[in-house]
């Protein structure tokens, strides 16, 4: 059994330009997210806490890309948009795994940041290393299970003859759509997962960047105001970014009757961060 990925436009006019435009986002994303892990491998000055975060964040994007990517750049050059059923299967697989663990490590970072702007005293204390490592081990089983979780409840659903997935790589809601027998149970373990560990992310994210600004604002230097925004803001805007266009995917698609501008739309959260 195979399923047809649509991609992101029917007009083949334009699969060059959507070929070199993603080739060239994956190219960026591989260099410069290595830059950042060789940077903090061999510099003593980036060998904190913080780094050995972002070095992680760098390495799960570089998974996630490559979970998705090269299959759509593959089809694009060989003209078949056919992916079969284990290979979409593992592909779901992989793009839940590193989307969650990349929900966690955002909220992990946020946390982080807190403890060292709001409590810069207790921060060794509270931010040893071995916690930190035990943050990023929990945040990659959590995603691990709910993979599993996912992968083992779509194995027992069966599907039509119609198996056109309107996407560029098989999106798990998607396929759920494709499939004849009752889905409901997957829907609601699909929302309830979503609800569960993207709103414990986005409450502690919400949570410590309250503490922060009012911890900044309170500082009596411009100086330290400005290094305190400066730490954080490339990490609230990868986070915006991340959980803003994640949820005007879902809810787009909940209210739009073209699933091809939903997959667009889904290019903001899962390659642009």
């Amino acid at each position: 059994m195979e399923f047809l990925l649509l991609g992101l436009t029917d007009n083949p006019a334009l699969e060059p330009l959507i070929f070199s435009l993603f080739l060239s986002m994956y190219l960026v994303t591989i260099l410069r997210n290595l830059l950042i892990i060789l940077a903090i491998s061999f510099d003593s000055h980036l060998q904190t806490l913080m780094y050995f975060f972002l070095s992680n964040l760098s390495l799960n994007d570089i998974c996630l890309s490559t979970s998705i990517i090269p299959k759509m750049l593959v089809n694009i050059l060989r003209q078949n948009q056919m992916i079969t059923y284990t290979g979409c299967l593992t592909q779901i697989g992989f793009v839940l795994v590193f989307v969650y663990t990349e929900n966690f490590l955002l909220a992990v970072m946020a946390y982080d940041r807190y403890v060292a702007i709001c409590h810069p005293l207790m921060y060794t204390i509270i931010m040893k290393p071995s916690v930190c490592f035990r943050l990023v081990l929990v945040s990659q089983f959590i995603s691990t299970a709910d993979m599993v979780l996912h992968t083992l409840m779509l194995l027992r659903l069966s599907f039509c003859t119609d198996l056109q997935i309107p996407h560029f790589f098989c999106e798990l809601a998607q396929v759920i759509r494709l499939a004849c027998s009752d889905a409901l149970t997957d829907d609601i373990v699909i929302l309830f997962a979503a609800f569960l560990f993207a709103g414990a992310a986005i409450c502690g994210i919400i949570f410590s960047y309250v503490h922060i600004v009012s911890s900044v604002l309170r500082m009596p230097s411009k100086e330290g105001k400005h290094k305190a925004f400066s730490t954080c803001g490339s990490h609230l805007s990868v986070v915006s970014l991340f959980y803003g266009t994640s949820f005007g995917v879902y809810i787009s698609s909940a209210v739009t009757d073209s699933p091809r501008k939903t997959a667009v739309a889904s290019v903001m959260y899962s390659v642009v961060p």
